[in-house]
């Protein structure tokens, strides 16, 4: 599996920890981030993995969810 596929799931993840009413925003807005970069070069990829890591720490943080959890996505995108 790729590593962009295994950050995407790993993102999905993260939003269920998120609020019920907050998940299909985030899931969505995860969706269309990961479908509009697909087709970037490979010197940008180790840049977008860190924003994907470094956004998602910011969400859990903003809804006061241990930063603990994203854990598994820090080791994915610093591959």
């Amino acid at each position: 599996m790729s590593k962009a596929v295994r950050a995407y799931a790993e993102v999905l993840r993260l939003v269920r920890h998120l609020p019920k009413d907050t998940r299909g925003y985030y899931s969505k807005y995860a969706r269309e981030n990961f479908v509009n970069y697909r087709h970037v070069d490979s010197s940008t990829l180790h840049e977008l993995f860190q924003r994907t890591y470094h956004h998602s720490l910011w969400v859990l943080k903003k809804y006061s969810i241990d930063q603990s959890s994203a854990n598994r996505l820090k080791d994915i995108c610093s591959l």
